[in-house]
């Protein structure tokens, strides 16, 4: 097992025993098998990213993890060579029922692609979401993880956003938002993690706190859980440059319903479900009636 963010002398008095918990490591066999836990894999065409770029299976897979034995990982792949027909982005998201509570996630960053040249603008994202139903939705809900290995959103800066989402407008684009820029090169393994209450989104990074967004930057309805790759189509490298390939990995994901989970509380309970065995749990009951999990906004 991979050594977590905090000390183990903090884990008897951090451990949390949450009572409605969601969390998996990604273990699963198969896409099918990680189908059957509510994970949906994206194939719809749309925003975000490159338009007429294809979304899919063949964009995500779980793959060994080299830290653990027979521990696997969630690996997610964007492609491009400057075209639509060549670009391919991955997306997977759990069903719609998560709102107040702690979200973290340890996902590997990457600041220079897998295969081909380095620049293009790329997104790696951990993030909540529900469905912007048309323009400027007040019920609109979303937080964000996203890092900017090559820069973005009209910085060339290398930094990681946190942001808290009121409402917007995607084309053309008008959006209203709080968002905190943590500006450090990430390659490699971190723990994201958010504390959602009533009134308040507080962001931490590796256990340590980066910011807090409140007043209608907040959400406001059931989200979903989701990790994202693609590219911003502003800025991408010429086609001449040939094939780039980009990777995202995941660890774990968990969830505590409506608890405020410290940093060394979420660790040790990734540390409790991994001794007991728990590779997938899901404590989180479904809305009634069921929302629809939008796999794009």
């Amino acid at each position: 097992m991979r050594p977590l963010l905090m000390a183990s002398a903090l884990f008897a008095c951090a451990s949390a025993q949450s009572s409605e918990l969601f969390f998996d490591d990604f273990s699963q066999p198969s896409l099918e098998a990680l189908s059957q836990n509510g994970w949906i894999v994206r194939s719809e065409a749309g925003h975000p990213g490159i338009a007429g770029a294809a979304w899919g299976p063949n964009t995500l897979r779980l793959v060994a993890d080299p830290d653990t034995s027979g521990g696997r990982l969630l690996e997610l792949e964007a492609r491009t060579d400057g075209t639509p027909a060549h670009s391919a982005q991955a997306q997977l998201c759990q069903q719609r029922k998560f709102l107040r509570g702690t979200y973290a996630a340890r996902i590997r960053f990457h600041d220079t692609p897998e295969r081909g040249p380095d620049g293009d603008p790329v997104i790696q994202t951990f993030y909540a979401v529900a469905p912007l139903r048309f323009d400027f939705d007040p019920e609109f809900s979303e937080l964000d993880w996203e890092y900017l290995a090559n820069g973005g959103w009209g910085s060339d800066k290398t930094r990681l956003y946190g942001i808290a989402w009121q409402t917007v407008r995607i084309e053309p684009w008008a959006a209203y938002n709080q968002a905190h820029e943590h500006f450090a090169a990430l390659d490699g393994w971190h723990t994201l993690l958010m504390q959602v209450d009533a009134t308040n989104t507080r962001l931490f990074l590796d256990g340590q706190p980066l910011a807090t967004h409140g007043g209608r930057n907040h959400p406001v309805q059931p989200m979903a859980i989701s990790f994202n790759l693609w590219f911003s189509p502003e800025g991408l490298l010429p086609t001449s440059a040939g094939m780039r390939i980009w990777r995202q990995q995941v660890d774990w994901v968990l969830h505590a319903k409506d608890e405020q989970l410290s940093p060394a509380q979420v660790d040790a309970e990734v540390q409790r479900l991994r001794r007991e065995g728990l590779s997938h749990l899901d404590q989180v009951p479904v809305t009634d009636p069921p929302l629809t999990s939008p796999c794009n906004i």
